[in-house]
């Protein structure tokens, strides 16, 4: 893909990216107060490599990686397969250019590709400058996530 000045473009991670990305998903799970330790980085890096199980994208401005979005496909007893955008990160330096949308319409035209049903995300309530783009892009059905920790 051909990067132009200060346009955001989409693409695949590449393995120079490892570092930025470690970086960015590291941010991502700070902000929703997790620390994770190294060998969650290094399963989840091999997964997006392998590109079998999990997917992984990275926005660039300039070359330089500045967001990043990992999805999954899963079966559904209402639909065809849907697509879960499980992580959505913008380097902080880069909001307000246009990632997280770029990143949300690759996702979404990646799981079209693939003939799913839906892509669907979850988000805090509380994340007001994330749901103002979300509120623009997609739907909030109303459901509440429930979660059991094993």
């Amino acid at each position: 893909m051909t990067d132009h000045p200060g346009i955001v473009t989409i693409g695949e991670l590449e393995p120079a990216d490892r570092s930025t990305w470690q970086q960015l998903f590291a941010g991502y799970n700070e902000f929703y107060g997790r620390t994770m330790p190294d060998e969650f980085f290094d399963s989840s890096w091999a997964e997006f490599t392998a590109g079998t199980r999990m997917n992984a994208l990275a926005a660039r401005i300039d070359g330089e990686v500045v967001g990043i979005a990992h999805f999954l496909t899963h079966a559904s007893t209402t639909s065809p397969d849907v697509c879960y955008l499980q992580d959505l990160f913008t380097a902080p330096q880069s909001r307000g250019r246009g990632v997280g949308r770029a990143l949300i319409e690759a996702v979404t035209d990646w799981a079209r590709e693939q003939k799913c049903g839906r892509v669907y995300w979850a988000t805090q309530e509380s994340n007001a400058t994330a749901r103002r783009l979300y509120d623009k892009v997609a739907e909030n059905r109303g459901f509440i996530l429930y979660t059991v920790p094993l």
